[in-house]
């Protein structure tokens, strides 16, 4: 899907923390969890049927392998009229203070 043909219905950037609950994974399996709760927090947070995560996002979450995903991430959700979010890395104009 092109930019073009998506409609957009609304957008948020939000804070995803992993930390609180990853610390309490076994360390090789922490990044692949990172992902599902990326996954669960939009779709409680956006109401959506379904949830797609950028590349960009996916390799970020990864560059450091499996046993030290980000402890938290900026990322901008885009919901369309059929529910589906994509999810992708926030741009600096689009920074929040911490």
């Amino acid at each position: 899907m092109s930019e073009e043909e998506i409609e957009v219905i609304e957008e948020r950037v939000y804070v995803v923390p992993f930390y609180p609950k990853l610390k309490y994974v076994p360390r090789w399996r922490r990044t692949p969890r990172a992902i599902r709760m990326l996954r669960e927090f939009v779709k409680r947070h956006m109401k959506a049927e379904g949830v797609i995560i950028s590349e960009e996002l996916n390799e970020f979450i990864w560059s450091k392998g499996s046993k030290k995903p980000p402890r938290k991430v900026r990322v901008k959700c885009s919901k369309d009229k059929e529910g589906f979010v994509e999810v992708r890395l926030a741009e600096a104009g689009t920074e929040i203070p911490l």
